[in-house]
C-alpha cells in the first residue's frame, strides 16, 4: 500500500494520508495489452510531437479554428490525418512477438512505421477527389487502390498487436467475406459480391468501413475525453478521490470494502478504464481490505467489480460509450443519461454485498482517527468537484461534448497552477502527459480503425436486413429468447475481444432484429454494451478479476468465481432495462418511471444480496435458521428478482402484479427466517432458553 503518515503530536493517533496511485506517470493505459515498448529519445519526441498535433487537429476541427488558411478541410481528410499520425505508431509501441526487444526498435518495424505512414498520406491526399468522383464504388487509380491494400494488410496487423490473435482472427475473415459473399455455403450470411478492387475501394475510401463510427466516434469526441482524463489523474485527482472515500465511508461496517467501491467508482468516471482503474485504486485498497480481515479472493473481487464499473459510471465512460453514440446518432450526453440509473444501481447492489457479507463475518470499519479529515481533503482538492461540474452542465444542459472535456481541462490546468504546489505542472509534465495520451490514442486508433472495416464488410454486402430477419424466425418472435441469444452470445465474444469490438459486432448482427421486435433503441445497444463487458469479471479470461488477483496475492481463477458472485447483480441489470427502458430514460415521463423503477429495482437486490451473502438486513445471520438456511436463502434471491424485475411491456404481468408476487414470495420467507433467527438459543440439557 502507498500511503504516508502524517506528523502529529505524540498524544494523537497517526492519520494515514493516502499518495497518489497514478503518480507524476499518469498510468492512463487503457489496453489490455500489457507487453509494450517505451519510446525513448528521438522516437518519444516524435510521439509526443505526434500526439500534439493530434490534439490540435481535433481542437481545430470542433471549434472551427481554421488552422490551415484558405482551406477547409472536409471530415475524411481530418480523419486520414489522425490516422497517419497515429496508426503508425502501433508498430513502434506494440512488439510484433513475444521476443521482440522492448529496449529498441526492430528495423522490420521501422518499415511497417514507415510504409504505413505513407499509405495514410497517399490516401489523405486522394480522399477529396474519391468523394467528388465516387471512388469508393469504382474507378479509383491503381496509387490509390495499391496504398489502400496496404492499408488494409497495417490494420489488420495493428489489431493483432493491440488486440491479440483473438481479435485479429475474430475480424479478418468478416472483412475479406465480401469477396466470397455469393457463396452458398454462407446460407443466411449470402450477399452481394465484390473483386478485390471494388472491396479495397470500400473500406478505405468510404465513410462506411475505416473512415466510419469508431474512426468517427474517436476524433470527435473520445479525444477530448482520454485528454480531460489524463489531466486530471496528472494533477493529482486520484490521491483527492481516494483520501475523500476513505473519509466518508472508512468507518462504516467492512469500510475498506466500501471505500473501495466509492473511491474505484469515483477514479473509472474520470478514466473509462478497467484495467487502470484495477491497478491504481487497487494498490490502496486490496492491502487494507486485507488488514480489515476481508480474505484475499474476495477483496481482489470486490475491487475487480467496483473498477469494471468505470466503463458504466458517466460522465466518462470507456471508448465503447462514444461508439454507441455514433451507432445510434444521439449526442454522447444522452449516452451518458442512459447509463446513469444502471450505474447507480450496480453500485448500490455491491455496497449491499458487501455490508451483508461484512455482517456476517463481524467485520468493522476502520477508527476515525486513523482516516483522513474530510474538511482537510475538500479543502486540499475542491476544485476538482467544481472542474467535474463543468464538464456535466456542458454535458448534459449545453449539450456541447465535443467542446466540454476541452473547456474542463483548461480550467482544471489553470486551477491546478493557481492552488496546487505538489502538482504543478513543469515542461517535463507537460512532455509525460503528451507521452501518456500519444499511448492511449495508438492503441484505440489501432483497435477501432481496424474493428471499423467489420462495418463496411457488412454495409457491402447488404447482408443486416435479411440476417436480422433470420434471426427473428429462428427465436420464433420470441423477445426472451432472442435476448438470451444475444447475451450468450456477448459473453462469448466478449471472452476473445475487447468491449469495442465485441460490441460493434452485435450491434451489426443483433440489434437489428431486437429493434424489429419493438424494443427501445438505447436499451438493446446499452444491453450489447452491459454483456459484452462482463467478460472482465467473468473466467476464463476476467481480466480484471486476474489483474486484482495479482495485487491480493490471491488464485486468479477463485477471484475470478469470486468476482462473478460478489458482482451478480450486473448480469440481472441489462435484462431490466431492456424490459422497461425508463431504466435507461428513455419512452414517456422517463425521469418519473425510471425514478419509481430504480427504488423498486434497489428494493429487490436488498433481498437478493442478503440471500446471497447468506445475511439479511434487518433479520440477521441466515445461518441462525439452520438446516433452512439454503432454501430461505434461495427464496430470497427468487422474491427479490421478481421484485426487481420490471412489469408491462414484453412481460405478460403488469407492474402491479410482478410486485405482488415478488412481495408474496418475500414476506413469508422474511417471517420465517425473523422467527428462526431470534428463536431463543438451545441450552446443553435440550431447553431453550426463556
Amino acid at each position: 500500500m502507498s500511503s504516508s503518515t502524517s506528523t502529529v503530536p505524540q498524544d494523537e493517533p497517526k492519520r494515514v494520508v493516502f499518495d497518489d496511485p497514478h503518480g507524476a506517470a499518469g498510468n492512463m493505459q487503457e489496453a489490455e495489452v500489457t507487453r509494450v515498448r517505451t519510446l525513448r529519445g528521438a522516437w518519444r519526441w516524435t510521439l509526443i510531437v505526434a500526439t500534439a498535433a493530434t490534439i490540435l487537429l481535433c481542437i481545430n476541427q470542433q471549434f472551427s479554428l481554421r488552422f490551415f488558411i484558405g482551406f477547409t478541410q472536409l471530415n475524411t481528410e481530418y480523419f486520414y490525418l489522425l490516422i497517419a499520425l497515429m496508426l503508425p505508431f502501433t508498430f513502434l509501441i506494440f512488439p510484433g512477438t513475444g521476443r521482440a526487444p522492448l529496449d529498441r526498435v526492430p528495423w522490420y518495424d521501422l518499415v511497417l512505421f514507415v510504409v504505413t505512414f505513407a499509405a495514410a498520406l497517399i490516401l489523405m491526399v486522394n480522399v477529396r477527389k474519391a468523394a467528388e468522383a465516387g471512388w469508393e464504388f469504382g474507378g479509383a487509380p491503381n496509387t490509390v487502390i495499391a496504398a489502400g491494400l496496404v492499408m488494409w494488410v497495417m490494420l489488420m496487423e495493428a489489431l493483432r498487436r493491440t488486440g491479440g490473435w483473438s481479435l485479429l482472427l475474430s475480424v479478418l475473415p468478416f472483412t475479406v467475406y465480401p469477396l466470397f459473399a455469393e457463396a452458398g455455403w454462407l446460407g443466411p450470411f449470402r450477399g452481394t459480391q465484390s473483386t478485390l478492387e471494388q472491396a479495397t475501394a470500400y473500406h478505405v475510401l468510404s465513410g462506411e468501413s475505416l473512415l466510419g463510427i469508431p474512426i468517427q466516434a474517436f476524433a470527435d469526441t473520445v479525444i477530448g475525453f482520454l485528454v480531460f482524463g489524463t489531466a486530471l489523474m496528472m494533477t493529482g485527482a486520484g490521491k483527492f478521490f481516494i483520501n475523500l472515500s476513505f473519509a466518508l465511508c472508512g468507518t462504516f461496517r467492512g469500510g475498506a470494502a466500501k471505500v473501495c467501491i466509492f473511491a474505484s467508482g469515483l477514479l473509472g468516471m474520470m478514466s473509462g478504464s478497467i484495467i487502470s482503474n484495477v491497478l491504481t485504486a487497487g494498490t490502496m485498497t486490496i492491502p487494507v481490505m486485507k488488514k480489515s480481515g476481508f480474505r484475499a479472493s474476495y477483496a481482489a473481487a470486490i475491487e475487480a467489480c467496483a473498477s469494471t464499473g468505470a466503463v458504466l459510471a458517466p460522465p466518462v465512460m470507456g471508448a465503447t460509450a462514444f461508439v454507441i453514440a455514433q451507432f445510434l446518432n444521439v449526442s454522447y450526453a444522452d449516452v451518458a443519461l442512459a447509463a446513469i440509473i444502471p450505474a447507480v444501481l450496480y453500485y448500490v447492489g455491491l455496497f449491499m454485498q458487501v455490508d451483508a457479507y461484512a455482517a456476517r463475518h463481524k467485520l468493522k470499519g476502520i477508527p476515525r482517527a486513523e482516516l483522513p479529515r474530510i474538511m482537510d481533503t475538500i479543502k486540499d482538492g475542491w476544485y476538482y468537484v467544481f472542474v467535474i461540474a463543468l464538464l456535466i452542465v456542458m454535458l448534459l444542459y449545453f449539450k456541447r461534448e465535443s467542446h466540454a472535456p476541452f473547456y474542463a481541462t483548461a480550467l482544471l490546468l489553470v486551477l491546478n497552477q493557481f492552488f496546487s504546489k505538489d502538482t504543478r505542472w513543469t515542461f517535463a509534465t507537460i512532455g509525460k502527459f503528451l507521452e501518456v495520451n500519444g499511448r492511449t490514442f495508438v492503441e484505440l486508433v489501432g483497435i477501432l480503425a481496424g474493428c471499423g472495416l467489420l462495418i463496411g464488410a457488412f454495409s457491402m454486402t447488404g447482408v443486416v436486413s435479411s440476417l436480422a430477419n433470420d434471426l427473428l424466425h429462428i427465436a420464433g418472435d420470441n423477445a426472451f429468447l432472442l435476448l438470451g441469444m444475444c447475451a450468450l452470445t456477448s459473453l462469448i465474444l466478449g471472452l476473445g475481444l475487447t468491449t469495442t469490438a465485441c460490441y460493434i459486432f452485435l450491434a451489426i448482427l443483433v440489434a437489428p432484429a431486437l429493434e424489429k421486435l419493438g424494443l427501445n433503441r438505447m436499451a438493446v445497444h446499452m444491453f450489447i454494451f452491459y454483456w459484452g463487458m462482463l467478460s472482465s469479471i467473468t473466467p476464463p479470461v476476467a481480466i480484471a478479476s486476474f489483474a486484482a488477483a495479482g495485487i491480493a496475492g490471491s488464485p486468479a481463477m477463485k477471484t475470478g468465481w469470486e468476482s462473478m458472485w460478489v458482482g451478480s447483480i450486473i448480469y440481472f441489470l441489462p435484462f431490466f432495462f431492456v424490459l422497461n427502458p425508463a431504466l435507461v430514460l428513455q419512452g414517456p415521463s422517463p425521469y418519473l418511471a425510471g425514478l419509481g423503477l430504480m427504488g423498486l429495482a434497489a428494493f429487490g437486490t436488498l433481498f437478493i444480496c442478503g440471500g446471497i451473502q447468506g445475511c439479511q438486513p434487518f433479520v440477521g445471520d441466515l445461518r441462525g435458521t439452520g438446516s433452512l438456511e439454503w432454501p430461505i436463502r434461495v427464496l430470497l434471491v427468487i422474491g427479490g428478482f421478481v421484485v426487481a424485475t420490471p412489469g408491462g411491456g414484453i412481460m405478460p404481468l403488469s407492474q402491479m402484479q410482478v410486485t405482488l408476487l415478488g412481495l408474496g414470495i418475500l414476506l413469508p420467507t422474511i417471517l420465517i427466517a425473523l422467527l428462526l433467527v431470534r428463536r431463543p438459543p438451545v441450552m446443553p440439557d435440550g431447553l431453550r432458553v426463556p
